[in-house]
């Protein structure tokens, strides 16, 4: 398979497990605390109807049209960052330094974009769930990145190694 295909194979599916970890954190925490699928409610209105006041904050029903349409739009934005994580793997970056950047990146994106589309999202959705979803997320990502790419920390060792070495090999 070529580099180019590889590359963005492993984006996809980087992307899809990004993307399917911070749905089920936020699934989870919506069963426990809320309404499930209350999150990508909130989400979508933001985005699509770029609502100022939040109707969901009153108490009415989750959306199943807008939390749809949040999560094709998630995952898509998901599968773009695989596959720009995917061309940077071959960079050869640590895992760690992967998790932080792929963290950061979700980050800043997530907060972006709710102060452009959305303001009222940010008061809605505590910060700590969303680190925090972002931070497994990130994870997840780097994980499959490590198991995809076993010299992605090896490699970085041995070359350490083998330079103190001698090429005759005496």
């Amino acid at each position: 398979m070529k580099i180019r295909a590889m590359v963005f194979l492993d984006g996809l599916i980087a992307g899809i497990i990004g993307a399917a970890i911070i749905a089920i954190w936020f699934l989870f925490l919506d069963a426990v605390i809320r309404l499930p699928f209350y999150t990508p409610t909130v989400l979508g209105e933001g985005l699509f109807l770029r609502a100022q006041d939040l109707a969901l904050s009153e108490g009415e029903q989750v959306s199943l049209k807008l939390t749809l349409m949040y999560t094709g739009v998630h995952g898509l934005v998901f599968i773009v960052l695989g596959v720009i994580a995917a061309y940077l793997t071959r960079k050869k970056l640590t895992v760690g330094l992967w998790i932080v950047l792929v963290f950061v990146i979700l980050e800043f994106g997530f907060v972006g974009t709710a102060f452009l589309f959305a303001e009222p999202v940010l008061h809605e959705l505590p910060w700590q769930t969303v680190l925090i979803g972002n931070f497994l997320a990130a994870a997840g990502m780097a994980c499959y990145f490590r198991l995809r790419q076993p010299n992605l920390i090896v490699g970085l060792q041995l070359r350490h190694s083998n330079q103190g070495s001698s090429p005759s090999g005496s």
